[in-house]
């Protein structure tokens, strides 16, 4: 372990950022890892006022984190981008060096691999994501580094069918495109990753198969959705927003703190309680 740097902020940004888990995440690490005068807030900041944000940080900022709509409007206001964040062209975390260059990393992607590890799923061959976007990337991405040889993207429209195509020629991963309409079927695969907003997979709950495999549901509140609770009452394995929520603040925060290992147990309680709490 490195010695700690001097007291620096960090923050999370993003529209909305209201009810972002983040700050009790990252401050319940500094607390742990005895950074008693860092501080981590939240603001809420649109595509239109990122670059004036940036541009106003000082020396005393750290890092940021990036929720949406930031993750790709981020990329030409940096200096430099890590090949994890340029695989999938978008950025979640933002380290500013010592010189003050503003480095752009995506921690969503080893963060999934973590928190599938976490739950004994190391590799896995077929798989299926319902939804398209910056997370749905980040997904495949994950996948990849699984083994995954065919994944089926279920989408609601063709533009995103390609563009899901497109990241899988990218990330050299075989993806299969289908139409919403048949996310029912694809539930069958051995996992099954859920990318979509609230609400947006409610209707798929009656479709559990009965033997279900592994949903990973990115979502974390409200919890459980109404797909994770009907795939856990079918006997099937559940891996939650939360759990990816904790394992890529722990790469954020190994990042921007330069301390490692990062309290895993300390954020996933404070992320818990702060959920409990509403």
């Amino acid at each position: 372990m490195t010695g700690p740097r001097p007291p620096r902020r960090a923050a999370v940004l993003g529209s909305p950022i209201a009810h972002s888990l983040s700050p009790a995440l990252h401050r319940a690490a500094y607390q742990a890892l005895g950074l008693t005068d860092w501080q981590y807030g939240r603001f809420e900041v649109g595509e239109d006022e990122l670059a004036e944000f940036l541009g106003g940080l000082g020396p005393e900022w750290a890092g940021l984190s990036l929720t949406m709509p930031l993750k790709r409007a981020v990329l030409p206001l940096l200096d430099e981008i890590s090949d994890t964040a340029d695989s999938v062209s978008a950025v979640n975390t933002v380290v500013f060096t010592d010189d003050g260059r503003a480095v752009g990393d995506n921690t969503d992607i080893p963060g999934m691999v973590a928190a599938l590890a976490e739950r004994g799923v190391t590799r896995v061959e077929r798989a299926t994501v319902l939804g398209a976007g910056a997370t749905a990337s980040s997904a495949l991405s994950a996948l990849g580094r699984l083994g995954a040889q065919e994944v089926t993207a279920c989408v609601r429209t063709e533009a995103r069918a390609a563009e899901m195509r497109s990241w899988g020629e990218r990330l050299g991963v075989r993806v299969t495109t289908t139409g919403w309409g048949e996310a029912a079927r694809a539930l069958s695969a051995p996992l099954v990753v859920a990318t979509t907003p609230v609400g947006a997979t409610d209707a798929l709950a009656d479709a559990v198969p009965a033997t279900p495999g592994v949903l990973f549901d990115v979502l974390y509140e409200p919890w459980p959705t109404r797909l994770a609770a009907a795939w856990s009452a079918a006997g099937g394995q559940v891996v939650g927003g939360l759990d990816l929520l904790v394992h890529q603040a722990v790469c954020q925060v190994e990042s921007m703190t330069g301390l490692a290992p990062a309290p895993l147990a300390a954020m996933r309680a404070a992320g818990e309680a702060a959920l409990a709490a509403g």
